[in-house]
């Protein structure tokens, strides 16, 4: 339990700092672009996107190693136990859809539910950001 813990939150870890320096980055870097107002806005969500999906790569790779390995569970259901299996059910979890065609058993369980409670703050996070991406730059001529 206590190493599921470990590998659980260095995983949360990792997320939470690769979207922090998405959206710093960008944050620097929008103010600089010499293009159009609402370009800037179309270039924090396409980098957010990225950003989401890097997260969701960092998942589904701990998925793929877990599901593999002994004592930590699998996924089971409509999967061949590849790491693109991995990366859908990643999406679904991490997006708050849930998830039905695969199902995660034994300590899996543990990372799915904190990757649904990271996704649904980075997502949030994401809205705050492009909130006020949009408040500096949606009026600016």
């Amino acid at each position: 339990m206590i190493a599921a813990f470990f590998w659980n939150s260095v995983v949360v870890a990792f997320c939470v700092v690769i979207h922090y320096e998405f959206l710093y980055r960008l944050s620097t870097l929008i103010p600089k672009l010499k293009i159009k107002h609402r370009l800037r806005i179309v270039l924090g969500v396409f980098g957010a996107l990225t950003a989401h999906a890097a997260e969701v790569w960092v998942f589904a790779i701990a998925y793929y190693f877990m599901h593999h390995s002994e004592n930590w569970g699998k996924l089971q259901g409509n999967l061949e136990g590849t790491l693109l299996d991995c990366v859908y059910f990643s999406f679904s979890t991490f997006s708050t859809v849930g998830f039905g065609d695969i199902e995660p058993i034994g300590r899996l369980r543990y990372l799915t539910g904190i990757e649904s409670l990271t996704g649904l703050v980075l997502i949030t996070w994401t809205a705050s950001f492009l909130y006020y991406e949009m408040q500096r730059y949606w009026d600016a001529k």
